[in-house]
């Protein structure tokens, strides 16, 4: 009997450690739970979540950059998700390895997958780099760009691979960036943007996250 019991037990203790290692090895369900805002920070009147999308909206229009940020940091990762700019109006974007440098107003500063007329899939420096003024990085290649991105205010498919010094960016499949970046930090958080300027709403949905840190 006593035999028995030690061999479920075990039996048991594995199949637990298993499904951890599953569970922290994808980082899905720790990245985001598609029902609402837990495990993320910002001013909570501009976020929401929806149908299991996050949603940012500045009906009144915004004076300051503001993000809704990650709590937790991140390493080597694969961001994947569909966005979509409300009539393809507004200015958003990604925060990737970046950090909070006014809780007040959550603004970030770091790096940026950027999404924006003129600016779609390209690596920008918010805050980051030119003494802390922020400066471009990578500008995405305009006839890429065009080509996947034929219609304004549609959902556009968004990748995004953080690997060491080395990113990768696509927009509906085709890659805008794709090189190393001797300044990116080692580690930071994830963070939505609002940008400032008009009313703008901006929607993430289908985010799909793959932690690649113990890889």
């Amino acid at each position: 009997m006593h035999k028995r019991f030690s061999v479920l037990a075990l039996t048991a203790a594995l199949a637990l450690s298993s499904a951890h290692a599953t569970r922290a090895g994808d980082g899905q369900s720790l990245f985001f739970n598609g029902k609402n805002l837990d495990g993320w920070e910002g001013l909570t009147e501009y976020w929401s979540v929806k149908d299991g999308a996050i949603v940012g909206a500045t009906p009144k229009g915004l004076k300051f950059n503001t993000f809704l940020c990650s709590k937790g940091t991140y390493k080597d990762f694969e961001l994947k998700f569909e966005v979509r700019l409300k009539d393809g109006g507004g200015n958003s974007g990604v925060q990737i390895r970046s950090e909070i440098k006014t809780a007040k107003t959550f603004t970030v500063a770091g790096p940026q997958c950027d999404m924006a007329e003129g600016y779609w899939g390209s690596l920008y420096g918010e805050l980051f780099g030119n003494g802390g003024k922020g400066e471009m990085m990578k500008a995405a290649p305009k006839d890429v760009v065009a080509k996947a991105i034929t219609k304004k205010g549609e959902f556009i498919d968004y990748y995004i691979k953080c690997v060491g010094k080395h990113v990768t960016i696509k927009l509906n499949g085709l890659t805008t960036v794709d090189d190393d970046f001797p300044t990116m930090p080692p580690q930071g958080i994830i963070a939505w943007q609002l940008h400032t300027g008009p009313a703008m709403e901006v929607t993430f949905r289908n985010i799909q996250f793959k932690d690649l840190s113990s890889k």
